[in-house]
C-alpha cells in the first residue's frame, strides 16, 4: 500500500468513529522515522480507546500490520505506528498539553478531509 493510500485510510478511520480535529503533519525532510503525522482529538479517553481500536482494524483489514501501538492503557493518547504514518489520538486536554502542531513546527497543517480524502 502507497504511503498515500494509507495516510486516506487512517484519516477514513478516525473519521468514522467521529474522531475531531484530524489534521495531517507533512514531516517528511524533518524527521527520518516517519512521513506523516496524523493528529485526532477524542471526546474522552473511552472514545480516544474506540478510535484507536477502528483504525487498528481497518489496518490489519488492508493487510497490514502496525508496528506499534503505545498508551491503550492509559487512553488519553494513544499513539499507532505504522512506519510511514504515525497517528496520535489524544483527549482535547491531552492535545492541548503537548501540542505536537507547534512541536513540529508545522506553520500550516492540513485539515484532514471526510471521507479519506486529504
Amino acid at each position: 500500500m502507497q504511503t498515500d493510500q494509507l495516510k486516506s485510510l487512517v484519516v477514513e478511520a478516525l473519521d468514522d468513529m467521529k474522531a475531531q480535529n484530524i489534521t495531517v503533519l507533512d514531516v517528511r525532510g524533518r524527521t527520518s522515522v516517519t512521513d506523516y503525522m496524523i493528529i485526532a482529538t477524542g471526546t474522552s479517553s473511552r472514545h480516544v480507546a474506540a478510535v484507536a481500536g477502528n483504525v487498528e482494524e481497518k489496518v490489519k483489514k488492508a493487510g497490514l500490520q502496525p508496528n506499534g501501538t503505545e498508551g491503550r492503557s492509559a487512553s488519553d493518547w494513544v499513539l499507532i505506528d505504522l512506519f510511514d504514518v504515525v497517528t496520535h489520538i489524544m483527549t482535547d486536554q491531552a492535545r492541548h498539553f503537548y501540542d505536537l502542531e507547534r512541536l513540529w513546527g508545522e506553520p500550516e497543517p492540513q485539515q484532514a478531509e471526510h471521507k479519506g480524502k486529504v
